[in-house]
């Protein structure tokens, strides 16, 4: 194998691979990042096409085991109550997201001392909170400052974007019931912003790339900007193991060329950057006579604690057309009104509800994230009264972290050139159901108050894997944690972790933001020691 010496080595191109890239290249360090998928040509999306609701269900699908494309590696979800989304790119997931951009709130940092549960985070949303507004500048954020329902933060790049008919009809409907809601914190332009990037067009189907780069993908926030700092990035590039020297310490990788050759990839320092499952994967394969249950995993806890964010769906009809399909998906306005412990509940932590505009055509016709109309008697008349009639409210849960929900290598499933497969095991406990029941109901009153004229609920959208947590959680504990709080594997402290996988507890938002700033963070640490700085705990 063909051997290659970096400063830092970086596996994955996508959310956070991209802010750690472009903050070491920036500082001096020589950087390369292996990406096991290829750059996006926004002139080939489906949003080009007019059979763009039709890819949405194929080859553009977010499950890699319906999409199946060269570039993926299929996952083993036979024990899995939720489908896995990722995708395999310059970007990662961020090619097919919704760029719903919210930050966690301080008590997601400290939910173990206020509500006895999970465990604390070792920092804080004040250690963040920097990072979080440097990542708002790299990506772009439409939104509006002053939310008295969350800390104070700068005034967002660019205002809100629409809220839509459906919004507005949503809105009035919180406002009567004494709900606080706020405009969605959306990484979409609503008017031009950065290199090139247009300002959205309201066109809708986001999730299938974005030909005005109006929608923050790290490929054209990110990358450029690292590339022209230095940083490297090879596609293509099939990492399958972390090598490891006689200590223990992390020397590099080993990675499949996009022609299947073996190559190695030797660094100073490691950094994964694959998402909660391919993260967990990899260090799993990258066994050792120091490392002989993985890398990093004396304490068994690699790929244990997989969290996702199960979510419940209430769609409400209306009497006449609310915009439906025109505009973003996902990003219109947020209530989190349920979202901190209320023991009257019944369970502990809470919910967002975050409201969604309806389906395309085919989409209304055939379902998918969203429900179908039903098929057989009468479905022609039920499409026509329901098409763009339709909005949907999401009840995303906390999902509290479970030794039992887990990321393993399949012993049945493999990728192309024979590596084994991550298997996910994952079921829902009582407060999850619970919570998830609460949602349901509250969601179904704001409809009423709304003035729908039909609703319907779905208890679990089982094709709702997107967020990839907890799988090499971050901790102050090395026997009770994998990573500590600057993202250094406890045991290996040249292996560093950047993505979802560190996650200690898993919050009831979208983890984006919160992934790219500790990403950040973990770069700024990593510079400083390098430096021989002195940085606070």
């Amino acid at each position: 194998m063909t051997e290659t010496i970096d400063d830092v080595v970086i596996v994955g191109a996508g959310a956070s691979g991209a802010a750690v890239a472009w903050r070491l290249a920036r500082a001096g360090l020589k950087v390369t990042c292996l990406e096991q998928g290829d750059w996006v040509r926004y002139d080939e999306v489906p949003s080009f096409r007019t059979d763009w609701e039709v890819a949405r269900q194929t080859s553009h699908h977010p499950n890699p085991n319906v999409r199946q494309n060269p570039v993926d590696y299929p996952v083993d979800d036979s024990e899995a109550a939720i489908k896995p989304f990722l995708y395999n790119a310059v970007g990662g997931s961020t090619i097919l997201w919704g760029a719903h951009f919210p930050r966690f709130r301080p008590s997601d940092f400290r939910v173990k001392t206020l509500d006895g549960v999970g465990d604390d985070w070792p920092i804080s949303y004040e250690d963040l909170a920097p990072y979080y507004e440097e990542n708002d500048r790299m990506m772009g954020v439409s939104g509006m400052a002053g939310d008295p329902g969350n800390p104070p933060r700068l005034a967002r790049q660019m205002p809100p974007l629409p809220l839509g008919r459906g919004g507005e009809r949503m809105a009035g409907a919180f406002d009567r019931l004494g709900w606080h809601w706020w405009p969605c914190d959306v990484a979409i332009n609503s008017k031009p912003y950065g290199e090139g990037r247009g300002g959205c067009n309201n066109c809708g189907p986001c999730d299938l790339g974005c030909p005005s780069g109006a929608r923050s993908s790290s490929d054209v926030t990110y990358w450029p900007q690292a590339i022209r700092a230095g940083a490297k990035l090879v596609t293509g590039a099939r990492v399958f193991e972390i090598e490891t020297d006689n200590q223990g310490r992390a020397t590099g990788v080993a990675y499949y060329d996009r022609d299947g050759i073996a190559r190695r990839h030797k660094a100073h320092v490691v950094t994964l950057a694959a998402n909660g499952l391919g993260t967990a994967r990899l260090m799993l394969l990258s066994k050792s006579k120091r490392f002989p249950n993985g890398i990093a995993n004396d304490t068994d806890l690699v790929g244990r604690r997989l969290m996702h964010h199960p979510t419940g769906m209430v769609t409400g009809t209306f009497d006449e057309a609310i915009d439906g399909y025109a505009g973003p998906f996902a990003v219109s306005i947020l209530c989190q009104h349920f979202y901190e412990t209320d023991a009257a509940r019944g369970f502990v932590r809470g919910y967002q509800m975050q409201l969604v505009r309806s389906n395309g055509p085919v989409g209304t016709a055939v379902g998918g994230y969203l429900p179908r109309v039903p098929w057989g008697e009468r479905h022609h008349e039920t499409f026509r009264n329901t098409f763009a009639r339709t909005a949907s409210l999401t009840v995303t849960t906390e999902d509290l972290p479970r030794l039992d929900n887990r990321v393993t290598l399949s012993d049945t499933l493999a990728d192309r050139w024979g590596i084994p497969a991550p298997k996910m095991t994952y079921s829902l406990d009582q407060n999850t159901r619970d919570m998830i029941e609460h949602g349901i109901g509250s969601a179904t009153r704001a409809f009423e108050e709304a003035g729908a004229v039909a609703v319907r609920a779905e208890r679990l959208v089982v094709n709702a894997g997107f967020h990839l947590l907890g799988t090499a959680c971050m901790g102050s504990d090395p026997d009770a944690s994998v990573v500590d709080g600057d993202c250094r594997a406890h045991g290996v402290p040249n292996l560093m972790i950047v993505d979802g996988a560190v996650f200690t507890t898993s919050a009831a938002l979208n983890p984006t933001p919160t992934i790219q700033a500790l990403a950040l963070r973990a770069a700024d640490r990593l510079i400083a020691a390098r430096r021989g700085v002195e940085v606070a705990a």
